[in-house]
This record gives structure tokens, sequence and C-alpha cells, in this order.
């Protein structure tokens, strides 16, 4: 059975009564040798009384003041062992029920409830002992009998009830101090915490009042800690939109996070100081339990970011627009060079030649994607809506990737497509989207999952729901480990491991992915098994048969309008077939090459460093296509370009 307490104050209070009453003992027993004192013939102690006497006071005084078994319960329980025993031999031995040491014994019973039922035990097995001695002694008398259970029963009842009281009330105490300590702790240290932090911090209750900002908050924003507590988020933080105006609940993510209690993101918010001067804030929302108890702000300026991510942007599009030039003139004259109509080669140099004109072709690639990557950054990114029905959409993406698939041994299927095959009845999916959009997101996926799958086989799937259109491309290919899987749709970044080294790519693929699908008011995401493949998802919004029918005869009528505005093009001659000699200097093609030109005169031969006007490169490429294309001659991979008015 457990003690009722162990405390230490309890403790100390047991070791102090008993030091006191061994001392009274021991200077009574000390009486009888002052000389010419009268009183002490009458109060004579035995020697083993004094000897215990002597113990107890020793060892309540030494475990009073050291701290060894400061917290022992036995060790204060033995102390009391030994007092209570000598106690009981002085009474014995001085009168039994009729010394003055009775009241001692008491003071022991009534203590005795400190040890619980150890205690209560030691003191009623002693007190039935005595009374049953005094019984065969044959002292039938009341009075002694009534005196032991007084003196011994009494004591113990009234300190059970005591001491457990006092013992609950000391054990509250104590905890209540422990938890207040704590928490004071806690407090300290999430107080330096949060006033080390470099990003703002704010705390706000529900209705949208701030509790809680720390210097990296007052620094951005301007305002001091006592003239923002009390004050709503949004006096000292207004956040405006592009064409300055207060933000909505909706688009507010605050007040978003406030309403529906869900962690909400914004990585450019325009917003003013104090002082009126306009910033651009990171924002990262998070709610405080239940809904409506409050959020926590944590946000930081990111003002000089943005500019300099807009000059880049900048930078990066004027490039990417400007060498797309020269790269499409090298990738044209490159393959008038492997076509045999046009030159004669050796096959080490016709090696070497499709080695650039690839390489060419590549870096044509990552100009174009860099160009898109930058125009859907600053909003340029064009948006043409047309309805299509998804389903035969995608099957008609992945049949002209089969041969891709094939070349590597791998399977792609299409599951609409073998369910047709099978008779199975596949839905119809409407969506007004941008035709060109989601063929570059499935072209991406698709393409993704045949170069990073062995062996194996692609799995291309789309089911619906009322409002949206799920594409899901599976592959059984090497996966994505799990710390790269938060950084896979960010710009330039690839999984660098073993496995991938010898498999090229910018990195630029899934980010326009996820920003063209983002534009179209899409989600896409990704599930990933390590070592087992992975399943791309695309979410894109569905339209209803209803409303596909009449966008389709809208999207007709624009488009029957806009034709009979168009100028009529003129037939083109049909060019010469005498090729032209091609100077050593370089020669620059205009970005849009046409397929029909006038009939050409054979260019002549430039002399080396003689400077050409842009009209003049553009007629002498136009020539150079037309011959070719006469001769069919275009180079390959190259998309017609419908003639230009």
């Amino acid at each position: 059975m457990a003690p009722l307490t162990t405390s230490r104050f309890w403790q100390r209070r047991v070791y102090e009564a008993i030091f006191l009453l061994s001392v009274v003992i021991l200077v009574i027993y000390s009486l009888p040798y002052i000389p010419d004192l009268t009183i002490s013939r009458f109060i004579e102690i035995p020697d083993f009384v004094a000897i215990g006497a002597g113990v107890s006071a020793v060892l309540s005084l030494l475990f009073y003041i050291s701290k060894i078994f400061a917290n022992s319960f036995w060790v204060s329980f033995i102390v009391y062992i030994i007092f209570s025993a000598t106690t009981a031999g002085l009474i014995w031995l001085t009168g039994e029920t009729s010394s003055m040491f009775v009241p001692v014994w008491s003071l022991i019973a009534f203590a005795s409830a400190i040890f619980a039922a150890y205690g209560i035990g030691l003191i009623l097995t002693t007190s039935i002992v005595a009374m049953g001695s005094l019984l065969l002694d044959g002292v039938i008398d009341t009075v002694p009998l009534l005196t032991a259970t007084i003196s011994s029963v009494v004591p113990v009842l009234i300190g059970t009830l005591i001491w457990r009281h006092h013992d609950v009330i000391d054990e509250s105490t104590r905890n209540v101090k422990h938890l207040t300590n704590k928490l004071s702790e806690v407090a300290n240290r999430s107080e330096i915490v949060i006033n080390a932090i470099g990003d703002g911090v704010m705390a706000v209750n529900g209705i949208g009042v701030i509790e809680l900002i720390n210097p990296a908050a007052q620094k951005i924003l301007g305002w001091s800690k006592q003239d923002a507590i009390s004050l709503n988020y949004k006096s000292i933080m207004p956040m405006k939109d592009d064409n300055n105006h207060e933000l909505d609940k909706v688009a507010d993510p605050v007040a978003n996070v406030l309403n529906t209690n869900q962690l909400s993101r914004a990585n450019a918010i325009n917003a003013e100081t104090k002082s009126g001067k306009k910033i651009v804030l990171g924002l990262v929302v998070s709610p405080i339990g239940e809904p409506g108890t409050g959020a926590i702000v944590v946000f930081r300026d990111v003002t000089r970011e943005r500019a300099e991510e807009r000059e880049q942007a900048e930078f990066i599009s004027t490039a990417s627009h400007e060498m797309r030039t020269p790269v499409a003139s090298i990738e044209g004259y490159l393959g008038l060079a492997l076509n045999p109509s046009t030159a004669t080669i050796d096959a080490r140099a016709k090696d070497f030649i499709l080695k650039a004109h690839e390489a060419a072709q590549h870096l044509g690639r990552l100009f174009q994607d860099l160009l898109d990557v930058s125009r859907s950054e600053d909003g340029r990114l064009t948006n043409t809506p047309r309805v299509v029905n998804l389903s035969e959409f995608v099957g008609t993406v992945v049949e002209g990737l089969q041969p891709k698939a094939a070349e590597k041994g791998l399977t792609l299927t299409y599951i609409p497509s073998s369910q047709r095959a099978q008779r199975i009845l596949v839905p119809v999916l409407y969506a007004n989207l941008d035709n060109d959009h989601v063929r570059e997101i499935l072209n991406n996926l698709i393409e993704n999952a045949i170069k990073y799958t062995p062996t194996g086989e692609v799995t291309i799937d789309v089911n619906g729901t009322d409002d949206k259109i799920i594409v899901s491309v599976k592959d059984t290919g090497l996966g994505i480990p799990p710390e790269d899987l938060p950084h896979l749709f960010q710009k330039f970044y690839r999984v660098n491991n073993l496995d991938r080294q010898s498999i090229g790519g910018t990195g630029l693929g899934l980010y326009l992915s996820r920003r063209l699908t983002e534009a179209m008011q899409g989600r896409l995401w990704v599930e990933s098994d390590y070592g087992n493949g992975s399943t791309f998802f695309v979410e894109l919004p569905r339209i209803s048969n209803e409303e596909a029918d009449q966008l389709k005869q809208e999207q007709a009528q624009i488009a029957t309008a806009t034709a009979n505005e168009q100028p009529m093009v003129p037939p083109a001659t049909p060019p010469t077939t005498q090729p032209p000699t091609v100077a050593s200097a370089p020669v620059s093609a205009p970005t849009n090459m046409t397929t029909q030109s006038p009939t050409p005169a054979p260019a002549p031969t430039v002399p080396r460093g003689q400077n050409l006007t842009r009209e003049e490169i553009a007629q002498r490429v136009q020539q150079l296509q037309a011959m070719a294309r006469q001769a069919n001659l275009t180079p390959p991979d190259r998309p017609n370009q419908p003639p230009q008015p």
C-alpha cells in the first residue's frame, strides 16, 4: 500500500517533532544528575530509553540537515519507529496508562497518518499488544483500557482526517506551483523564440484583433507593439490587389483562415506600411485550434525578391526570343545539309551534323520552354479556350507518343481505348480549355513517364465527376524519393541520383505544366513509391453537355466572323528548283518562317564579311526554304507554319 505522502515538506516536520521530543526526554533523563534538584527524584528515565531518544534525535537532525535520503519514505519511517518504540518503553516503565508520557504517545499516534497504513498499523498494533498485556496481568479496570484507547485510537482517527486533507492541499498546491513554473518557463522561452525569428509573426483572435506581434513584424510594418496590440490586422497591414483596392474576404488569406480554419498561403500580397510605403509580402496563415479561435500570421517582405524575379523574367524572355531566330536558322540549314538532294556529305560528317542537329533542336525547345515560363509568370501567356471531349483528345495525344514508347520497348496503354475495344461505354467528358495547353501538359507528363521508365508500362486513364475531369499518368519506373516530392514542381528542379544521371532534362517541364494547369483553374499533383513508379494526376474543370453545345455554337460563330475579316492570300507562284549558293557568312532567319513565298531568284554568293540588312536575310532564308519545300526538303521536326497574309 502506498503512503499518503512522501513529500519532503512533511518529512521535515516529522524530523522536527521527533528531535524536539527526544531532546525533552534527554533533558528529563539528565535531571537526576543535577544536585539539589528535588523534582528529579520523582522522574527517573531508564538508560535504554535515553539511548533510544538520543539515537532518534541524532538521526532526525542528520536527515533534516543533509540531502541524503531527502525524499525517502522508508528512512523517515524507520526514525519514526525508533522514536515510537522509545516512547512506548518509557510509558510502560513509568506507570503504564497512568504515565506522564501518555500525551507524547498521543502525539505520535496523531502523526502516524503521515505514513498512511504503515504508521497507523504500527500504532494500533502497539496499542493492542499493550491492552492485551494489561488483560493478561489481571487489570480489568475500565479506566486503563479507556485511557489506552483514547490515547491511541482517537488520535489516529483525527490524524487520518487532518493529514489526509492537508496532504491533498499540499499536493494540489505543489502541482499548481509546478505547473505555474512550467508555464512561465515555456512562455518565456516561446517569447524568446518568437522575438528571435527574422520573419514577422502576428497572432490574431477570432475577429482579427492582434494579440501578439514580434519585433520583426514591427520593423516590416512600421508599427510599435503598444500601438498595434488590440487593433484589427487590417489597420496595421492593409492588403491591396493590383488595382490598389482592398482585398475582399475571399482573396484575403487571414480572413479566409478565420472563416474556414484551413491553412492558407500567399506568395505575393501587396500591402502598405504605417508610412504608406508599398511592399510585397509573402504570407503563411495557420489556424489556432477550433474554428473562430484565431490564427497565426507569419510573413516577410519579398519586395526586393519579386523585383529581381521580374528582372530575371524579362531578361529570360528577351534572350529566349532573340536567340530563337538564329537557332531556327541553324536547325533549318543543318536539316538541308542532312538531305542528300541538297548536300553531299560523307558518313563521318553526317554523324557530326546529326548530333549538331539534335543539339539545335534541344536548344530550340529549351528557349521555347524559357519563353513559355516567362510568359506564364508575367501574365502574357495566351489562353484560347475551345470545347473539347477530353476522352478523345487524350487518346490522340497518347497515339502520337506510341512510337516513342515502342522505340524504348514500353507498353503505352490508354484505358478508354481498351474499353471501347471491349465495347464498354466510355463517358463523354467535355471541357472548355486551351487545347494547346492541355496537349503540352499531357505531352510533358507522358514523355517523362516514358523517359523515367526503363522497363514496364505506362498507363493513362481519364475519369470524371460532376464538375471535374481527372487524367492520370501512371508508370512502373524509377519513382521519386520522398524528400524530392515537395520540390518536384519548382523551376529548374531535377531529382539528382545515380539512376537519373544519364537522363537529360531542363527541370522546366513539370514547372510549366503546373503553371498551365493552374492557369486553367486546375490542379496537378503526384503520388509516388520510390523504386515502384509514380502516378501524376491532372484535375481540370468539366462542363455539362448542354453547356458544351452552347459554347460550340458561340465559338463557331466567332471563328466564322474572324475568318470573314481576314484578307485573301494570293496564291504563291511555284518557285524554281535551282539550289542556292550558301555563303560562309552567318545568316539569321525570322522567328516565324513562312511556307509560301513569291518566286525567288537564285541567291547569289555573299562575299565574306559583307553586312546584310534584316530584309535581305529574311528574303534569302525564304528562298532557301521555298526551294527545299519544292523538292520535298522541309527540315525535319519543324512544323509547317500557316501562310502569312
